[in-house]
Protein backbone atom coordinates (compact mmCIF):
# COMPACT_ATOMS: atom_id res chain seq x y z
CA UNK A 1 0.00 0.00 0.00
CA UNK A 2 2.72 2.43 0.52
CA UNK A 3 4.10 1.68 -2.92
CA UNK A 4 1.13 2.58 -4.12
CA UNK A 5 0.09 5.38 -2.00
CA UNK A 6 3.76 7.05 -3.15
CA UNK A 7 3.04 6.50 -6.86
CA UNK A 8 -0.46 8.17 -6.82
CA UNK A 9 1.22 11.36 -4.58
CA UNK A 10 3.74 11.76 -7.48
CA UNK A 11 0.51 11.76 -10.16
CA UNK A 12 -1.64 14.03 -7.70
CA UNK A 13 1.44 16.41 -7.35
CA UNK A 14 2.10 16.82 -11.12
CA UNK A 15 -1.20 17.20 -12.37
CA UNK A 16 -1.37 20.16 -9.64
CA UNK A 17 1.19 21.53 -10.81
CA UNK A 18 0.01 21.57 -14.61
CA UNK A 19 -3.43 22.69 -13.58
CA UNK A 20 -1.66 25.56 -11.42
CA UNK A 21 0.38 26.48 -14.63
CA UNK A 22 -2.10 27.47 -16.63
CA UNK A 23 -2.47 31.32 -16.67
CA UNK A 24 -5.98 31.79 -17.58
CA UNK A 25 -7.53 31.56 -14.19
CA UNK A 26 -11.34 30.36 -15.47
CA UNK A 27 -9.98 27.95 -17.47
CA UNK A 28 -7.91 26.48 -14.83
CA UNK A 29 -10.80 26.72 -12.37
CA UNK A 30 -12.48 24.35 -14.86
CA UNK A 31 -10.03 21.92 -15.83
CA UNK A 32 -9.13 21.62 -11.75
CA UNK A 33 -12.73 20.55 -11.46
CA UNK A 34 -12.80 17.80 -13.64
CA UNK A 35 -8.94 16.85 -13.17
CA UNK A 36 -8.57 16.71 -9.12
CA UNK A 37 -11.92 15.65 -8.02
CA UNK A 38 -10.97 12.14 -7.94
CA UNK A 39 -10.73 9.21 -9.83
CA UNK A 40 -8.89 6.19 -9.32
CA UNK A 41 -5.72 6.62 -11.48
CA UNK A 42 -5.38 3.71 -12.94
CA UNK A 43 -3.96 4.80 -16.51
CA UNK A 44 -1.11 6.99 -14.80
CA UNK A 45 -0.70 4.21 -12.24
CA UNK A 46 -0.11 2.02 -14.71
CA UNK A 47 2.51 3.97 -16.44
CA UNK A 48 4.76 4.47 -13.58
CA UNK A 49 4.58 0.34 -12.78
CA UNK A 50 5.36 -0.51 -16.26
CA UNK A 51 8.27 1.58 -15.95
CA UNK A 52 9.31 0.07 -13.04
CA UNK A 53 8.88 -2.82 -14.13
CA UNK A 54 10.57 -2.68 -16.69
CA UNK A 55 13.59 -1.68 -15.00
CA UNK A 56 13.33 1.85 -15.20
CA UNK A 57 12.89 4.71 -12.90
CA UNK A 58 8.94 5.41 -12.03
CA UNK A 59 9.94 9.30 -11.60
CA UNK A 60 11.16 9.36 -14.82
CA UNK A 61 7.81 8.65 -15.99
CA UNK A 62 5.68 11.15 -14.58
CA UNK A 63 4.86 13.46 -16.98
CA UNK A 64 3.84 10.50 -19.53
CA UNK A 65 1.53 9.39 -16.87
CA UNK A 66 0.40 12.79 -16.05
CA UNK A 67 -0.56 13.33 -19.84
CA UNK A 68 -2.25 10.08 -20.17
CA UNK A 69 -4.63 11.14 -17.06
CA UNK A 70 -5.60 14.16 -18.86
CA UNK A 71 -5.94 12.61 -22.29
CA UNK A 72 -8.38 10.03 -20.58
CA UNK A 73 -10.00 13.11 -18.56
CA UNK A 74 -10.99 15.02 -21.83
CA UNK A 75 -12.55 12.11 -23.09
CA UNK A 76 -14.74 11.74 -19.90
CA UNK A 77 -15.60 15.23 -20.18
CA UNK A 78 -17.03 14.98 -23.65
CA UNK A 79 -18.73 11.77 -22.55
CA UNK A 80 -20.62 13.38 -20.24
CA UNK A 81 -22.17 15.66 -22.63
CA UNK A 82 -23.48 13.29 -24.97
CA UNK A 83 -24.48 10.76 -22.46
CA UNK A 84 -25.91 13.82 -20.30
CA UNK A 85 -24.67 12.43 -17.51
CA UNK A 86 -24.53 14.87 -14.18
CA UNK A 87 -22.44 13.36 -11.85
CA UNK A 88 -18.60 12.13 -12.72
CA UNK A 89 -16.51 10.66 -9.67
CA UNK A 90 -19.17 12.03 -7.08
CA UNK A 91 -19.26 15.64 -7.91
CA UNK A 92 -21.13 17.31 -10.97
CA UNK A 93 -20.18 16.79 -14.52
CA UNK A 94 -18.33 19.95 -16.37
CA UNK A 95 -21.20 20.88 -18.22
CA UNK A 96 -23.40 21.21 -15.32
CA UNK A 97 -21.07 23.13 -13.30
CA UNK A 98 -20.07 25.44 -16.25
CA UNK A 99 -21.99 24.72 -19.02
CA UNK A 100 -21.60 23.22 -22.89
CA UNK A 101 -19.08 25.77 -23.95
CA UNK A 102 -17.04 26.01 -21.35
CA UNK A 103 -16.99 22.37 -20.82
CA UNK A 104 -15.56 21.65 -24.04
CA UNK A 105 -13.10 24.18 -23.90
CA UNK A 106 -11.86 22.72 -21.13
CA UNK A 107 -11.70 19.18 -22.78
CA UNK A 108 -9.10 20.89 -25.11
CA UNK A 109 -7.25 22.57 -22.46
CA UNK A 110 -6.45 19.16 -21.11
CA UNK A 111 -5.35 17.62 -24.27
CA UNK A 112 -3.03 20.72 -24.85
CA UNK A 113 -1.32 20.21 -21.53
CA UNK A 114 -1.78 16.36 -22.36
CA UNK A 115 0.56 17.22 -26.14
CA UNK A 116 2.84 19.32 -23.64
CA UNK A 117 4.01 16.48 -21.71
CA UNK A 118 4.29 14.08 -24.29
CA UNK A 119 6.88 16.52 -26.67
CA UNK A 120 10.31 15.17 -24.99
CA UNK A 121 9.87 11.61 -27.04
CA UNK A 122 8.44 11.09 -30.01
CA UNK A 123 7.26 7.57 -29.68
CA UNK A 124 4.90 9.02 -26.95
CA UNK A 125 3.31 11.55 -29.22
CA UNK A 126 2.63 8.69 -31.74
CA UNK A 127 1.69 5.84 -29.31
CA UNK A 128 -0.90 9.23 -27.71
CA UNK A 129 -1.90 9.95 -31.33
CA UNK A 130 -2.77 6.41 -32.49
CA UNK A 131 -4.30 6.01 -29.55
CA UNK A 132 -6.55 8.49 -29.73
CA UNK A 133 -8.02 7.65 -33.38
CA UNK A 134 -8.49 4.22 -31.88
CA UNK A 135 -10.50 5.71 -29.44
CA UNK A 136 -12.29 8.15 -31.67
CA UNK A 137 -13.48 5.34 -33.97
CA UNK A 138 -14.84 3.98 -30.68
CA UNK A 139 -16.80 6.93 -29.68
CA UNK A 140 -18.15 6.71 -33.54
CA UNK A 141 -18.87 2.79 -33.49
CA UNK A 142 -21.00 2.92 -30.07
CA UNK A 143 -22.92 5.80 -31.79
CA UNK A 144 -23.33 4.70 -35.35
CA UNK A 145 -21.50 1.12 -36.16
CA UNK A 146 -23.01 -0.58 -33.40
CA UNK A 147 -21.70 -4.11 -32.56
CA UNK A 148 -24.51 -7.12 -32.52
CA UNK A 149 -21.83 -9.98 -31.07
CA UNK A 150 -19.46 -10.60 -28.86
CA UNK A 151 -16.86 -10.26 -30.93
CA UNK A 152 -17.79 -7.10 -32.33
CA UNK A 153 -17.97 -5.73 -28.65
CA UNK A 154 -14.63 -6.85 -28.24
CA UNK A 155 -13.29 -4.38 -30.60
CA UNK A 156 -15.31 -1.54 -29.74
CA UNK A 157 -14.21 -2.33 -26.14
CA UNK A 158 -10.52 -2.67 -27.21
CA UNK A 159 -11.12 0.97 -29.44
CA UNK A 160 -13.07 2.67 -26.25
CA UNK A 161 -10.83 1.30 -23.82
CA UNK A 162 -7.99 -0.30 -24.36
CA UNK A 163 -6.28 1.34 -26.32
CA UNK A 164 -6.03 4.51 -23.55
CA UNK A 165 -4.38 1.69 -21.32
CA UNK A 166 -2.30 -0.07 -23.83
CA UNK A 167 -0.80 3.93 -24.43
CA UNK A 168 -0.40 3.87 -20.74
CA UNK A 169 1.85 0.89 -20.43
CA UNK A 170 3.43 1.38 -23.53
CA UNK A 171 4.31 5.03 -22.29
CA UNK A 172 5.56 3.21 -19.01
CA UNK A 173 7.83 1.22 -21.40
CA UNK A 174 9.26 3.81 -23.31
CA UNK A 175 10.30 5.81 -20.62
CA UNK A 176 12.03 2.32 -19.29
CA UNK A 177 13.96 2.39 -22.97
CA UNK A 178 12.26 -0.96 -22.73
CA UNK A 179 13.07 -3.03 -25.65
CA UNK A 180 10.11 -3.08 -28.40
CA UNK A 181 9.27 -6.84 -27.59
CA UNK A 182 8.49 -5.64 -24.51
CA UNK A 183 6.81 -2.77 -24.60
CA UNK A 184 4.54 -4.56 -27.38
CA UNK A 185 3.98 -7.54 -24.32
CA UNK A 186 3.27 -4.68 -21.67
CA UNK A 187 0.66 -2.86 -24.42
CA UNK A 188 -1.00 -6.29 -24.90
CA UNK A 189 -1.37 -6.79 -21.01
CA UNK A 190 -2.85 -3.64 -20.73
CA UNK A 191 -5.32 -3.59 -23.52
CA UNK A 192 -7.01 -6.68 -22.48
CA UNK A 193 -7.30 -5.37 -18.50
CA UNK A 194 -8.78 -2.54 -20.47
CA UNK A 195 -11.00 -4.45 -22.35
CA UNK A 196 -11.87 -6.39 -18.45
CA UNK A 197 -12.06 -3.03 -17.01
CA UNK A 198 -15.03 -1.76 -20.00
CA UNK A 199 -16.56 -5.03 -19.65
CA UNK A 200 -16.58 -5.28 -15.57
CA UNK A 201 -17.81 -0.95 -16.25
CA UNK A 202 -20.41 -2.53 -17.98
CA UNK A 203 -21.66 -5.17 -15.75
CA UNK A 204 -21.73 -2.38 -12.97
CA UNK A 205 -24.28 0.38 -14.93
CA UNK A 206 -26.76 -2.41 -15.07
CA UNK A 207 -26.62 -3.58 -11.73
CA UNK A 208 -25.04 -1.08 -9.54
CA UNK A 209 -26.32 1.78 -7.03
CA UNK A 210 -25.70 5.33 -8.20
CA UNK A 211 -24.63 5.92 -4.43
CA UNK A 212 -21.70 3.71 -4.83
CA UNK A 213 -20.37 3.42 -7.98
CA UNK A 214 -20.20 7.67 -8.32
CA UNK A 215 -21.96 8.41 -11.29
CA UNK A 216 -25.76 7.58 -12.89
CA UNK A 217 -26.40 3.47 -13.27
CA UNK A 218 -28.21 2.72 -16.14
CA UNK A 219 -27.10 4.83 -18.68
CA UNK A 220 -26.35 2.30 -20.95
CA UNK A 221 -29.77 1.01 -20.99
CA UNK A 222 -31.63 4.91 -20.86
CA UNK A 223 -29.08 5.54 -23.98
CA UNK A 224 -29.29 2.43 -25.82
CA UNK A 225 -25.90 2.28 -25.76
CA UNK A 226 -24.13 -0.89 -26.90
CA UNK A 227 -23.14 -2.71 -23.18
CA UNK A 228 -21.99 -6.28 -23.47
CA UNK A 229 -25.33 -7.01 -21.57
CA UNK A 230 -27.47 -5.47 -24.31
CA UNK A 231 -25.46 -6.69 -26.92
CA UNK A 232 -25.16 -10.18 -26.33
CA UNK A 233 -27.04 -12.87 -24.64
CA UNK A 234 -24.84 -12.98 -22.13
CA UNK A 235 -25.93 -12.75 -18.26
CA UNK A 236 -23.96 -10.35 -15.83
CA UNK A 237 -22.29 -13.12 -14.50
CA UNK A 238 -21.46 -14.71 -17.82
CA UNK A 239 -19.72 -10.95 -18.59
CA UNK A 240 -18.09 -11.22 -15.61
CA UNK A 241 -16.39 -14.51 -16.09
CA UNK A 242 -15.76 -12.80 -19.73
CA UNK A 243 -14.04 -9.82 -17.95
CA UNK A 244 -12.19 -12.62 -15.90
CA UNK A 245 -10.89 -14.56 -19.11
CA UNK A 246 -9.70 -11.33 -20.70
CA UNK A 247 -8.04 -10.54 -17.24
CA UNK A 248 -5.76 -14.37 -17.36
CA UNK A 249 -4.84 -13.22 -20.94
CA UNK A 250 -3.44 -9.97 -19.93
CA UNK A 251 -1.25 -11.58 -16.82
CA UNK A 252 0.08 -14.23 -19.78
CA UNK A 253 0.95 -11.14 -21.98
CA UNK A 254 3.16 -10.39 -18.92
CA UNK A 255 5.31 -13.25 -19.44
CA UNK A 256 6.47 -12.40 -22.93
CA UNK A 257 8.07 -9.25 -21.45
CA UNK A 258 11.71 -8.66 -19.91
CA UNK A 259 10.57 -7.48 -16.83
CA UNK A 260 13.19 -6.67 -14.01
CA UNK A 261 11.36 -5.34 -10.85
CA UNK A 262 9.31 -8.51 -8.50
CA UNK A 263 7.07 -6.03 -6.73
CA UNK A 264 6.15 -4.02 -9.58
CA UNK A 265 5.34 -6.59 -11.77
CA UNK A 266 3.13 -7.93 -8.81
CA UNK A 267 1.21 -4.57 -8.74
CA UNK A 268 0.27 -5.44 -12.63
CA UNK A 269 -0.93 -9.11 -11.87
CA UNK A 270 -3.42 -7.50 -8.86
CA UNK A 271 -4.35 -4.09 -11.13
CA UNK A 272 -5.52 -7.29 -13.42
CA UNK A 273 -7.49 -9.26 -10.96
CA UNK A 274 -8.63 -5.67 -9.20
CA UNK A 275 -10.44 -4.35 -12.49
CA UNK A 276 -12.57 -7.54 -13.01
CA UNK A 277 -13.40 -7.16 -9.22
CA UNK A 278 -13.92 -3.76 -8.21
CA UNK A 279 -17.12 -2.76 -7.18
CA UNK A 280 -16.83 1.50 -9.05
Amino acid sequence: MELLDYRRNLVESRLEEVIDEIEHEELATEMRHVTLSGGKRVRPMLTLFCCEAAGGDPEKAIDFAVGIELVHTASLVIDDIIDESEIRRGVDSAWIEFGYGPAIIASDGLLGEAFALFQSDPRATRIVAEAMVDLGEGEAMELADRPVNKSEYRDLARRKTGALFRAAAELGGVAADASPKTIDALGEYAERVGIAFQIRDDVLDSIAETEKLGKPTGIDADMDRPSIVHVTELSANEADAYAQQESRKAVEALTRANLQNEQAEQYLRDLAEFVVQRER
